[in-house]
């Protein structure tokens, strides 16, 4: 049984969600934000933020609208608004061109009617993901995502940029470090604070300042600072992990 769904938008994430529901068996019609008199009941809009309000104005009642903008609340949606909401996949898209992610057991946050939660379950089962209810403000929400999936890849790069300074390869770098980052992460999703190692979790205080005058001394002012950032939070989740602000 073919299930219709309208998808607006052409970006990275709407051309990888019509390869992966069209493949789930739904039938999908991928339009620009030009107006179309062809509706599903279902339709998700995966354009840039700023045009959100526009394209759900051109639409009219009657289907369930639902957009994927991971920061914004229901009233982006415009008269769509009390009826509508959000479905956001809680994992980076880089496009189909260069793969598309497993999202078997990946969290999607859903917000808005019933309509549009029952709608965003039909849409996360279908793709094999976890239904995950985002009650609070969408942009505390958001900000979660970004600091765990671009700040993450912000980190392995500077840790990278360190490894380079020392004498590794630079196309090598990364790659050596990953094992490590996602092990670390693995380990941290349950308790963060039991599971943190290194120099802070044991007090070490003389190779934290050896790793400082490292820094200093190769000029990796950037690293640096975020390095001595780091530690200080490190430092409180150590001291109190239930109260980290």
């Amino acid at each position: 049984m073919k299930h219709p769904l309208t998808l607006v938008g052409g970006g990275r994430l709407g051309r990888s969600l019509h390869t992966l529901l069209t493949a789930a068996g739904w039938e999908v019609t991928v339009v620009g934000r030009a107006l179309t008199h062809n509706w599903a009941p279902i339709v998700l809009l995966t354009v840039p933020d700023a045009a959100v309000s526009t394209v759900a104005a051109s639409i009219p009642a009657g289907v369930t609208v639902l957009h994927s903008a991971g920061s914004l609340g229901l009233d982006a949606l415009g008269p769509h608004a009390a009826t509508g909401g959000s479905f956001h996949p809680l994992m980076t898209f880089p496009g189909p061109e260069r793969g598309l992610p497993d999202l078997a057991g990946v969290p999607a946050a859903l917000a808005g009617s019933p309509a549009a939660i029952d709608a965003g379950r039909r849409l996360a089962h279908a793709l094999g993901m976890v239904p995950l209810t985002i009650p609070g403000d969408r942009r505390l929400y958001h900000a979660a995502a970004v600091m765990a999936g671009n700040f993450a890849t912000v980190l392995l790069a500077d840790a990278a940029a360190l490894l380079a300074a020392a004498g590794v390869p630079s196309h090598e770098a990364g790659r050596a470090l990953l094992p490590l980052a996602q092990a670390s992460l693995q380990s941290a999703a349950d308790d963060p604070a039991a599971s943190l190692t290194g120099p802070v979790a044991r007090g070490d205080e003389p190779t934290i300042e050896a790793h400082i005058a490292a820094m200093q001394a190769a000029g990796l002012d950037g690293s640096l600072a975020l390095y001595q950032a780091l530690t200080h939070r490190a430092r409180q989740l150590l001291c109190n992990p239930d109260a980290m602000d």
